[in-house]
């Protein structure tokens, strides 16, 4: 390819391949608007190991090649044109004789033009001819001189061939290859394709690049704002915000080294008043050790005057005087302190540690502040009474993003919408990393309004409604199956006793209701450790108690099964039963019974001793059945002859009474003090206050009896005796 040599660096490199560093051949131009010789793109694409992706080797974007490979991407024709004429002028203005383009043998003579439009250099008798051929009359022709060259180079016009006949002209676009082309080619290669007049083509591109040049325009004044808003910014940050942000420091600094130097005098000043204290103790000290050493020297001086002067007359006529006083004066000094009544120390506490790790992490400059609005909260568990409510709190930057850093004042408060019940503070734990716990425990049950505050601002999505629940979900489905369940046992290990009515037996059941052992499983068994209508059962340490109904007794086993002792028989004396119902323990080891059939509630001691019995004739509840503890002590009768609970103390004096319960069986209280009571005839669990105010009611149960709490669970367990099944829910 001929060297272009041009004056104009610009152009040179304008022209040139970035590639081979050659003038363009044939240039392509990709859509990042970068050309390369079409030679060496498909070079480029060969090495790039695939042929679907290259690399622009100027500015490495990637460009997908389309299926037609390097012919399929479009040529840079002005480019090309720019590369010719750059040969051509090239070529013009080089010294020598130029040969004319148009003759064949060039014979005529020495070129003398050059034709604009042909770009051919042209003697003179073929620039006689250009002029009288009506062809080419219309031919814009300059002088080969270096005025004429830099006049009219600018009228050098592009010649466009991309057809394969020669001498055709291309002023069709065939819209299926997407290809310019001639009128002879639209009839053989373009056959039945789409064909359209390349100057209507031209005006739709046209068109489209004023569109987009319209909007590429507005997207460029928009950038231009956005740039000087950027300065803008980027000014102020420099400038009043670097201010302001020194200012803030400083001004809190400042107030920091004002109370550090506040702090600083009052301990120094607390130092100087102990040390005048201790002074003041010890100066008060010395003074009445020195009145004392004083006194004794007078007395000594004295009575050695009188050893070595007085006469036995006169030692007689003083007696006991002396050494009276004397005595008295040491007596004195016995029982004073001789060691000084203050230390030497002075002691200050700092305790900097802590204070010096706040300060480490004190303050926090960042890019957008905290924003309460942009807060969010969120909760996996569900509001029950006196039961913990756990709320998450992650602070969020006004820009939407976590904000890393704690130390910001939020506050919490539960309210209920009614009249009844206070309202609950929550308690906030900063974990230092922009998320903080709120712990609320809910006093009363119903709607409630949760209000959560970030910096006195309210957070997202608040405030908000939240409904409180009782301390109770609905008994779920059956986790149990065995045969008439009458009393429940739970061991804090997770095993579960069950007493069976319908097979006179006690068994020993997994958390899935697998059998693991069996305490007892026969009928009508009178021995030791054999049962008839057991019917209570209770659990303490490894021991189990069982009401063995039946026999008129209570019997205490291991929760292995082996016997260790029974009391009671048949009888309405001390130490007689008639179908005892329900047993329970108390936290001094006493034994309390319900006597069903003597209307009576009785109390043994641990080893069966008779201690106190609560008469029912007395207290008017008859056929008492099952018994519960209150928080205070206090033991809960479940009397199905009266449908009510009663309540008494420890010592078996009356407190009150409560409930309208349909033959109560069961009973179970929790640590709050809220009372869970089965009702035989009414086939539901009722729920009561500690103040005996009756919060819930749940149904269609089936002739349930015991009733029993997991502490360690909190699972409500009922024996669901008509239905053989063990019911279970979590409160």
């Amino acid at each position: 390819m001929d060297t272009v040599e041009s004056s104009s660096s610009d152009q040179h490199q304008r022209i040139t391949c970035q590639l081979c560093s050659k003038p363009y051949k044939e240039p392509r131009i990709l859509p990042c608007l970068h050309s390369f010789c079409g030679q060496c793109l498909s070079k480029k694409i060969g090495r790039s190991g695939t042929k679907q992706n290259m690399e622009c080797p100027t500015c490495q974007r990637s460009i997908t090649i389309p299926e037609g490979g390097v012919n399929a991407i479009p040529q840079n024709l002005h480019l090309g044109f720019e590369v010719e004429v750059a040969r051509h002028m090239s070529k013009i203005g080089s010294d020598g004789e130029k040969t004319c383009d148009a003759c064949i043998d060039g014979s005529t003579g020495p070129a003398v033009v050059f034709c604009c439009t042909c770009h051919h250099l042209l003697c003179k008798l073929c620039h006689d001819h250009h002029t009288r051929s009506k062809i080419f009359h219309h031919h814009q022709i300059f002088g080969l001189d270096k005025k004429s060259l830099k006049q009219h180079a600018s009228k050098v016009k592009p010649i466009v061939h991309l057809c394969s006949q020669p001498h055709a002209k291309e002023e069709l676009y065939c819209e299926t290859c997407q290809l310019l082309t001639c009128e002879d080619c639209t009839l053989v290669l373009h056959k039945d394709h789409r064909i359209a007049d390349m100057r209507n083509v031209a005006t739709v591109h046209r068109d489209a690049m004023r569109e987009a040049l319209v909007c590429a325009q507005k997207v460029t004044s928009k950038l231009t704002s956005a740039i000087d808003e950027n300065d803008k910014i980027a000014k102020q940050i420099n400038t009043s915000c670097k201010e302001n942000t020194t200012l803030i420091i400083n001004e809190a600094f400042k107030q920091l080294y004002q109370k550090f130097e506040e702090r600083k005098n009052t301990l120094f000043s607390d130092m100087e008043t102990m040390i005048v204290s201790k002074t003041t103790a010890l100066t008060l000290q010395k003074e009445q050790l020195m009145k004392m050493q004083v006194e004794i020297g007078s007395y000594t001086e004295m009575t050695s005057h009188i050893l070595q002067t007085h006469t036995d007359h006169e030692v007689v006529e003083l007696g006991d005087l002396l050494p009276t006083e004397l005595k008295a004066i040491l007596k004195k000094v016995e029982n004073m302190s001789l060691t000084p009544n203050q230390s030497n120390d002075v002691h200050v506490s700092l305790h900097t540690d802590s204070l010096i790790k706040e300060l480490s992490v004190l303050g926090h400059v960042i890019d957008s502040p905290p924003s309460s609005s942009q807060s969010t909260w969120s909760s996996e568990s569900v509001a029950r009474m006196k039961k913990m409510y756990c709320v998450k709190v992650e602070s969020m930057t006004s820009k939407g993003e976590s904000y890393p850093y704690g130390g910001l004042h939020v506050k919490a408060e539960l309210r209920p919408k009614s009249q009844v019940g206070a309202i609950v503070p929550g308690e906030v734990e900063d974990h230092g990393d922009g998320t903080y716990t709120i712990t609320l425990t809910p006093q009363t049950a119903g709607p409630h309004q949760l209000l959560i505050t970030m910096e006195g601002q309210h957070i997202q999505d608040n405030p908000c409604d939240l409904n409180v629940k009782t301390k109770y979900s609905s008994l779920c489905n059956p986790v149990i199956t065995c045969r008439g369940p009458v009393d429940i046992a739970i061991h804090d290990s997770g095993v579960i006793y069950v007493v069976c009515g319908k097979g006179h037996s006690v068994l020993a059941l997994d958390q899935g209701g697998q059998l693991m052992r069996t305490i007892y499983d026969g009928y009508n068994g009178h021995g030791d450790g054999q049962f008839i209508d057991p019917c209570g059962l209770f659990i303490k340490g490894d021991v189990l108690y069982v009401a063995d109904s039946g026999n008129h007794r209570i019997q205490k086993l291991t929760t292995g099964g082996q016997f260790l002792q029974k009391f009671g028989q048949l009888g309405s004396g001390q130490g007689q039963f008639r179908y005892p119902s329900s047993v329970i323990v108390d936290q001094r080891d006493r034994l309390i019974v319900s006597d069903n059939q003597n209307h009576r509630v009785v109390i043994l001691d641990e080893a069966g001793t008779w201690l106190l019995t609560i008469n029912g004739n007395v207290h008017a509840f008859q056929y008492p059945k099952g018994l519960a503890l209150d928080p205070q002590g206090n033991i809960h009768v479940a009397a199905s002859g009266s449908n009510t609970i009663k309540v008494f103390t420890p010592e078996g004096t009356y407190v009150r009474t409560y409930g309208d319960v349909k033959d109560p069986t069961g009973i179970v209280i929790d640590e709050d003090g809220y009372s869970f009571v089965t009702e035989r005839t009414g086939n539901c669990l009722s729920i009561y206050g500690p103040e005996g105010n009756k919060i819930h009611k749940d149904g269609n149960l089936n002739d349930p009896r015991g009733i029993k709490l997991d502490p360690k669970s909190g699972s409500l367990y009922v024996a669901n005796f008509g239905a053989d099944t063990i019911l279970c829910c979590v409160i």
